[in-house]
């Protein structure tokens, strides 16, 4: 496992690692979908979940990874705990590193998960934050790998706004080698840095970056579009805006026609069904959205796994 104690950003962490992480989660889906159980890897363990943003794939799957392998999570919300405000983001971690094996924290700063990290003397998940959201890339990661047993060499269409879940994502495909394409309005891109960081990962990979702002011409030869929603939570008041904006970068069937025959199409949930993404296409045979949600729950147990030094 990386030296890296924590999971902040897939950034962190080299491409052995994050093929460790997959192997894992690919290991231990295998055996619970054999044998209706898994190996007590994390028994005694526990975790402690603290969300400032509400949730339902992330506690759930968090909550029966640690299950599955034989520990325990708990769920703390903003009213038990306000980050920064009712106490210290350092007293909140010192005081959590006495009592659990590990955090996972959904928030909104992405400052505030590093501080978490930098005071607590357990391991840092981060659950999800405005700039990024690396536990869903796992689980991408490990959707495309079944799918089409690579990830290398795909060509992968990110059709919408520049948000966490695209730059996880542009982060993924540039560590393992995937083609990434962003296809979005103009001031709505990726952030600089996050583009930057990919860039150098790219370089050692193989995979290319490009921005297309014609998604139609974006999404041609694509084995994967992926979308996510065009308002994002925090974004409420510039909600409308936002919906004159993204009309034309729509995920619909003459969007998915352009691709490959062979394409899925990829939504990290929860959708808004008829704006970023039809229900003709999210319910259609190329869709493998709920097959990707299934799997946060194996990928959080390969990362859970080898985080805490479960052995299989």
């Amino acid at each position: 496992m990386n030296p890296k104690r924590d999971f902040l950003a897939l950034a962190d962490y080299t491409p052995d690692t994050l093929w460790e992480i997959l192997d894992k989660a690919r290991a231990l889906k295998e055996e619970w979908q054999r044998t209706g159980r898994n190996a007590p890897l994390l028994k005694g363990k526990t975790l402690a979940m603290v969300f400032q943003k509400p949730s339902l794939r992330t506690r759930v799957s968090f909550e029966m990874a640690m299950q599955h392998l034989g520990g325990h999570a708990f769920y703390l919300g903003p009213q038990e705990i306000g980050l920064g405000k009712r106490e210290a983001i350092s007293d909140v971690a010192r005081v959590l590193s006495g009592y659990v094996d590990a955090i996972m924290a959904r928030v909104f700063d992405h400052e505030h998960v590093e501080e978490l990290a930098r005071w607590a003397d357990v391991p840092v998940i981060n659950g999800l934050s405005d700039y990024n959201h690396p536990c869903q890339a796992l689980a991408d990661g490990l959707t495309m790998y079944e799918h089409f047993g690579r990830i290398k060499g795909l060509k992968v269409v990110f059709v919408g706004d520049g948000n966490n879940v695209a730059v996880s994502l542009l982060h993924l495909c540039a560590k393992l080698g995937a083609h990434f394409v962003f296809s979005g309005p103009e001031g709505y891109d990726i952030p600089e840095k996050a583009w930057r960081l990919a860039e150098d990962f790219a370089r050692e990979s193989g995979a290319t970056l490009h921005v297309e702002r014609d998604p139609h011409k974006a999404v041609e030869g694509a084995d994967v579009i992926y979308t996510d929603t065009w308002v994002s939570m925090g974004q409420e008041a510039e909600a409308e805006k936002r919906m004159k904006v993204f009309p034309p970068y729509q995920v619909n069937a003459a969007l998915v026609a352009r691709a490959k025959p062979t394409a899925i199409v990829m939504h990290c949930l929860p959708a808004h069904r008829g704006y970023e993404i039809t229900d003709e296409v999210m319910d259609g045979p190329q869709s493998v959205v709920f097959q990707q949600a299934h799997n946060r729950l194996h990928a959080q147990k390969g990362l859970l796994a080898l985080l805490l030094g479960g052995e299989a």
